[in-house]
């Protein structure tokens, strides 16, 4: 499959099943886009750029958080032609760290401070709404990280509220597969040159429950995700059940 408006199609019908599922983009809602230059995320902006199947209208801001002073690869030459091309708003803003702060930052660090600042930038940018490109193969993930590691079910909220609800992070893409989001990107022909990855790739636990769940085949794959799923949902029912 690579015609990308067969692959476009096909995911846009897994994120109008979350939207509508979820409640995920309403009428009126400004939507920060956080693209870190990757495969998942230039979908998500893309697809949301096309077009949701929602009543009414909703804004698209892209916002990308330059990590190239703190020794990250430098994606300004790659995203900022594209944002200009899609013809939308954008910000491109810098990774901050503290004075005397350790780099290389740690996985754990740098999302930190990626998540900071994307906050800081969609709230300058007057939006309600922050969009990540988290898909289903990311949840399963989260949710096999959390029982083996914390020995606890947790996984990606497709929304979540923030700061008493002036931001909700919302994820467009958590019912799609990453193969999909792959195929389209493929089909879109963007370029992903190793030396544009970050180069701790390899050195999270979650980089190693992903390469055991890539190493299944696809039946086995599909069903522990569909598995995973269900139980990061019924938990999170539980959870809500609980709540005053």
């Amino acid at each position: 499959m690579n015609d990308p408006g067969v692959s476009a199609r096909y995911l846009r019908k897994a994120v109008n099943r979350a939207v509508h599922t979820f409640a995920l983009i309403e009428d009126g809602d400004r939507i920060a886009v956080g693209v870190s230059g990757g495969k998942d995320s230039r979908t998500l902006l893309d697809l949301l750029v096309r077009g949701i199947d929602i009543p009414g209208r909703y804004d698209v801001v892209a916002i990308h958080i330059d990590g190239a002073d703190v020794g990250m690869p430098d994606l300004r030459p790659t995203l900022e032609p594209w944002f200009r091309a899609l013809d939308i708003r954008y910000e491109i803003t810098p990774l901050e760290v503290t004075e005397g702060e350790a780099l290389p930052l740690t996985c754990f660090r740098c999302a930190w401070r990626r998540r900071q600042a994307l906050f800081l930038a969609a709230d300058r940018a007057g939006c309600n709404k922050v969009a990540l490109g988290h898909h289903a193969d990311d949840a399963a993930v989260t949710t096999l990280l959390s029982v083996l590691y914390k020995g606890k079910v947790e996984s990606l909220a497709p929304r979540r509220p923030f700061f008493a609800g002036k931001l909700t992070i919302i994820r467009p893409l958590i019912l799609a597969t990453e193969k999909a989001i792959s195929r389209y990107a493929r089909a879109k022909g963007w370029e992903f040159p190793p030396h544009l990855e970050c180069p701790q790739l390899g050195d999270s636990r979650r980089v190693t429950i992903e390469r055991f769940l890539a190493s299944l085949d696809n039946r086995e794959r599909k069903q522990i995700r569909a598995n995973l799923w269900r139980l990061s949902q019924h938990s999170n029912s539980r959870s809500n059940d609980d709540e005053p």
